[in-house]
């Protein structure tokens, strides 16, 4: 099973989540980081985050837009800004501001949930993350030489060959009409 990496700072936000997805049969490590700076230092493999063997790439990043030191759509934007990775990243956050949302669809974000007030639509929410990003989603396969980069052919969930396609918001399909996002 590849890592889910979850960036929140509240502590309750944390186990809330990570209680729902255990409760939705995810049975991916997740790993968390508290601000925005530590999200990326982990997605670098830098500092205390060096050793890939204790912290591996994410298949997965849930991301909330406020956080310390570097606000969540920051985050984002710098991931998109790698080359050559290809991570699913959904903001999962307590905002739902249009502009907000607007703003991170724009950066790149593959998704944007609110987090729900309820348990029972906490681990709803979860379920569908686990059902559609860690089971039937499809990263695209990229060239050999970056082996061991994020979402190289393979769901977050199962190992397995995948077709080279464009990726489009990481959600192409066989027989889907891509549509470009503006």
């Amino acid at each position: 099973m590849r890592t889910i990496l979850q960036v929140d700072d509240d502590p309750n936000d944390v186990f809330l989540l990570q209680h729902a997805m255990a409760k939705a049969g995810v049975a991916n490590p997740i790993q968390v980081a508290t601000d925005g700076q530590q999200a990326i230092d982990y997605l670098k493999g830098t500092g205390k985050f060096a050793d890939r063997e204790q912290f591996p790439v994410p298949c997965l990043v849930l991301l909330d837009l406020k956080l310390p030191y570097v606000m969540g759509l920051e985050v984002l934007r710098w991931i998109r800004q790698q080359p050559g990775a290809a991570l699913v990243v959904i903001l999962l956050t307590a905002s739902a501001e249009n502009r907000d949302i607007a703003t991170a669809y724009r950066l790149g974000a593959n998704a944007f949930l609110t987090k729900p007030t309820k348990a029972s639509k906490l681990e709803e929410m979860a379920k569908a993350i686990k059902d559609f990003w860690l089971t039937h989603n499809t990263l695209p396969k990229e060239p050999p030489a970056e082996a061991g980069a994020p979402g190289r052919g393979q769901a977050c969930g199962r190992a397995f060959a995948a077709k080279a396609r464009p990726p489009i918001n990481g959600a192409v399909r066989e027989g889907w009409t891509p549509v470009q996002a503006h």
